[in-house]
């Protein structure tokens, strides 16, 4: 049994032999090229719903550093003022060769943390990189879906069963709840599928919490120094919101990367020595 001490040695070790910040970096940049394609397929998605936009806009503002919100609200409304169906077309290719490279990317890195070598195909890893991205994009699209219609239909609901003021403090707890269980859900497949290597649910727990957490006390921080105290424009002028946008693409990827390596550990202290040595 390793004391805490010894497991944060060994993680820090490992951090640095695999250069998970690089790596980091290196994600974040696939995760850049991505995101506005994925912004307009999701968006024009959106359209063929009954999900009003700036509803929508109004969840998303939650996530993102002020400076990162007005650079996704600008595209969205050139989105808005352009043609649909060639905007979808065009943000279903861009977003399904940039996601595969970002997902081969994430893939390739957390196999490196259990020492594993990919021995899956080119085109089987290029699959699995298009499903993600079209799960990715039907989770947020059904999030969104919950967040807006929820309310409307949880009030009715309560309403009449008669327990109206119940569902506020109901509802005030599920906004935040349900987002964070998805965010859980979708870190869980991540590193239970990812490496090239079966494991099962409790291989990968501990990551998924730790990541979860983590990623949702960075954001948050992040976002609070850049709308109270960091002032990018300054430093880079018109292309500040920009850089706030890279740096929250590099601090999440960085901190996915460190769940992948805090299950790698845990996996080779506590089972590795019953288990034959991944390959």
């Amino acid at each position: 049994m390793i004391t805490i001490k010894e497991f944060l040695e060994e993680l820090y070790k490992r951090v640095q032999e695999n250069e998970t910040t690089a790596r980091g970096a290196q994600l974040s940049y696939f995760f850049i090229l991505s995101i506005f394609p994925f912004l307009i397929f999701l968006i024009t998605l959106i359209d063929y719903t009954p999900l009003p936009r700036q509803d929508s806009l109004e969840q998303l503002s939650l996530l993102l550093p002020e400076a990162a919100f007005i650079i996704v609200s600008q595209i969205i409304s050139e989105v808005a003022a352009a043609d649909n169906f060639t905007l979808f077309s065009f943000g279903i290719l861009a977003t399904i060769w940039t996601a595969s490279r970002g997902i081969s990317v994430l893939i390739r890195s957390i196999n490196r943390a259990y020492n594993i070598t990919e021995s899956r195909s080119f085109f089987r890893l290029n699959a699995i990189g298009i499903l993600a991205t079209f799960v990715m994009a039907l989770v947020i699209l059904f999030t969104l879906l919950f967040l807006v219609f929820g309310k409307v239909i949880g009030e009715l609901a309560f309403q009449y069963l008669g327990f109206e003021e119940i569902f506020h403090i109901v509802w005030s707890l599920l906004r935040y709840a349900i987002p964070i269980l998805i965010i859980s859900v979708s870190f869980t497949l991540l590193f239970l599928y990812s490496p090239n290597y079966p494991l099962q649910l409790r291989h990968v727990y501990p990551g998924v919490i730790l990541s979860t957490l983590a990623w949702i006390a960075t954001s948050q921080a992040f976002a609070f120094y850049v709308n109270n105290f960091g002032n990018f424009s300054r430093t880079y002028g018109s292309i500040g919101g920009m850089i706030v946008f890279m740096l929250w693409f590099y601090i999440s990827s960085v901190v996915v990367l460190l769940g992948g390596e805090i299950n790698a550990t845990l996996y080779n202290t506590f089972y590795q020595p019953n288990h034959h040595t991944p390959a």
